[in-house]
């Protein structure tokens, strides 16, 4: 019996010594809000970092446990790779809508620690393989080409300048803001920007805001400093100039109010009419780093339906940046994209524009959105490549690059502004969205030659 006793005592304080040696194990999620789009191509992931003392964090197992609306997306949607400390998470949604998700990671005693994914998943769209989304942000209004597969985003929100990997969705991996240095204390409403060199110019719309006030900040132009390309990237701020809405009302007057600016910048004008005044549209003329096209959403010229865009050639637009220079103006541009106004406009090396066209009106997509490219040469007509897809969220806002034009299949990477479209079904704008990570813009591939 002693000896029975004593066996059975031994056994009993090895087992709970053994149990003693292991912690409780965790795991933290690194975002605990994810978006992700049905039939999505290269949807962001969430990484899952575990670890339990005493044990091997690759002998610890991940999984995804429980949704609450298996509609958007079941436990079986959920993949789980990875090996050691982290793991990856990426879900496939079935649905538009949100769930919650209950990741779970199990300790090799068999003790467990949970976490809540709350994701939230878009509505299929039209080229989904070639669409991407950017998140972080949903008013994308601009954007510049970094190099290396990576561009510089700016949104029409706030100030913030956001570098992105063209190729996948997701959060940026760089964020700049400049509101200090500018003088800014609300947002510029950045609309255009151009690059030149190591050099990007960015403008506000120069427009009063949505209620017809003038706000100082929208009357901004600056530039930042390149340094690095791609994923290394680097951004340093260089000047403002605030007076080219001033000018450009100041040399309108001169030449008997022709487009009306003066008007379109009262107090009380919505800048988003057909007789507004609002600038969303930035390039440099053709071999030019001195002349600058500055393009016009509003007002058309005439400013009635069918009425030219505009756009007004500012000949020394290097020197308004570098040394405050007023603007100086050349001969007006007005071009015939079949009614609709300049969203967007970008060139190459090699002088060959694409053009946004879009309604002077709509934020969205209840409007029509055309792609023209143009030579740049104020005698020639452009010519529409393609009339974008209008069925799904958002308005095309903005041109990442322009690809050689004469070779067939070239593509081209577009951008909508999606602040004020209903991505999850619920009837909020993205833009009103309290989490960051559920806010995003698309990005899609065109086929823009033959």
């Amino acid at each position: 019996m002693i000896g029975g006793v004593l066996t059975l005592t031994a056994v009993g304080l090895g087992s709970q010594a053994q149990a003693a040696s292991y912690g409780t194990p965790s795991l933290s999620l690194s975002a605990t809000y994810l978006s992700g789009a049905v039939g999505a191509t290269a949807d962001p992931a969430v990484n899952v970092t575990v670890a339990q003392s005493g044990a091997d964090a690759g002998a610890l197992t991940v999984t995804v446990t429980k949704s609450s609306k298996t509609a958007v997306a079941t436990t079986a949607d959920v993949s789980v790779t990875g090996t050691g400390a982290t793991r990856k998470v990426v879900v496939a949604a079935r649905g538009e809508g949100y769930t919650d998700l209950t990741v779970k990671v199990t300790g090799v005693d068999g003790q467990t620690a949970t976490k809540t994914l709350h994701y939230a998943a878009s509505a299929a769209v039209q080229l989904a393989s070639d669409s991407r989304y950017f998140t972080g942000s949903s008013d994308a209004s601009a954007a510049v080409d970094a190099g290396g597969g990576y561009t510089v985003v700016a949104d029409d929100e706030s100030n913030v300048l956001r570098l992105y990997d063209r190729s996948v969705s997701g959060a940026p991996i760089k964020t700049w803001d400049f509101s200090s240095n500018i003088g800014a204390s609300k947002e510029i409403d950045i609309e255009a920007a151009t690059r030149v060199g190591n050099t990007i110019y960015w403008t506000g719309s120069l427009g009063n805001n949505k209620d017809g006030e003038y706000k100082a900040d929208r009357n901004t132009v600056f530039t930042t400093t390149v340094t690095g390309s791609g994923a290394s990237t680097a951004l340093t701020y260089g000047r403002s100039y605030k007076k080219l809405r001033d000018n450009l009302v100041a040399w309108d007057k001169a030449n008997n109010n022709r487009y009306g600016f003066a008007a379109g910048t009262a107090d009380g004008q919505i800048p988003k009419e057909i007789d507004g005044f609002n600038v969303e549209g930035l390039e440099f003329a053709p071999g030019s780093t001195t002349t600058a096209y500055v393009g016009f959403r509003a007002p058309l010229a005439p400013a009635v339906p069918g009425g030219k865009a505009l756009i007004v050639p500012v000949t020394n637009f290097d020197k308004v940046l570098s040394s405050g220079a007023s603007a100086a103006f050349g001969t007006p541009i007005e071009l015939d994209l079949g009614g609709l106004a300049i969203r967007d406009i970008r060139k190459n090396a090699s002088n060959q524009y694409l053009i946004v066209a879009g309604s002077w009106a709509a934020d969205d997509n209840s409007d029509p959105y055309a792609l023209y490219s143009w030579d740049g040469d104020p005698a020639h007509a452009p010519v529409k490549r393609l009339d974008l897809p209008t069925s799904d969220p958002g308005g095309w806002e903005a041109i990442v690059d322009v690809p050689d034009l004469t070779v067939s299949g070239a593509r081209a990477q577009l951008i909508t502004d999606d602040g004020s479209a209903d991505l999850y079904g619920d009837g909020t704008e993205a833009k009103d969205l309290t989490h960051a990570e559920w806010k995003k813009s698309r990005a899609t591939w065109f086929t823009v030659t033959n």
